[in-house]
């Protein structure tokens, strides 16, 4: 594919071994990075994209599924960036099997969380009635990643975040002894209470959630 070969070119000449080895550091040495910071991938990204529209529109999930094949971390940032913006409002049901798999690979809390909010997130709105078949085998899945996107799915939500989902998912994992199930929690909690603090502040001092999770949840409270 045209757009493929160009963006790989592109990455490749614009490779900066200092930022790929600080980068790389930073997501625990969990990917290999080319070193192009966020600013330029988006510009360098955006320009190619711009030139090989068509193709990335009639294609956009083989391309989103051949970049994320790949090794670098800058190439998976711009397979989710594609998917968000060419399904939004156009996906299929059957897409869930391609969202769980984005989850499911190359995992870590940056893409995970990403793909939580604005395309698993998206996609139950687009597909409510999928809501709860989709949200519980997720959260009783084995997979941890799948776990914490049952709990981040409506952070973009706010008054139309369905607070028994919630606040289930939360009791759900609430015993959960992985750092990013608590940490997802404390934050999923905080978002929503900026559209109802009282209602937040109330479950968490009913609910016997870890101290991170707790200290997460009311951090912006008064």
């Amino acid at each position: 594919m045209n757009f493929i070969l160009a963006l790989e070119t592109a990455f490749k000449q614009n490779r900066n071994p200092e930022n790929a080895f600080a980068m790389a550091k930073y997501l625990k040495n969990n990917f290999p990075f080319f070193g192009i910071k966020t600013e330029q991938r988006r510009h360098i990204f955006k320009g190619i994209w711009k030139e090989n529209k068509e193709e990335v529109s009639a294609n956009a999930k083989e391309i989103a599924l051949a970049l994320y094949s790949k090794p670098e971390r800058e190439f998976h940032y711009c397979a989710i960036e594609i998917l968000i913006k060419e399904l939004k409002r156009n996906y299929k049901k059957e897409d869930i099997q391609l969202i769980e798999k984005l989850i499911n690979h190359n995992s870590w809390w940056d893409s995970v969380d990403t793909t939580a909010k604005y395309i698993l997130g998206e996609y139950l709105l687009e597909f409510p009635l999928e809501t709860k078949n989709v949200i519980e085998r997720f959260s009783e899945s084995e997979n941890m990643w799948l776990n914490r996107s049952a709990i981040l799915f409506q952070l973009g939500y706010k008054q139309k975040t369905n607070a028994d989902f919630l606040f289930s998912e939360c009791i759900k994992q609430a015993h959960s002894k992985e750092f990013f199930i608590q940490k997802a929690i404390g934050w999923a909690l905080r978002e929503y209470a900026k559209s109802n603090p009282e209602t937040v502040t109330a479950f968490v001092k009913r609910s016997n959630l870890k101290p991170l999770s707790t200290k997460e949840a009311l951090k912006n409270m008064s």
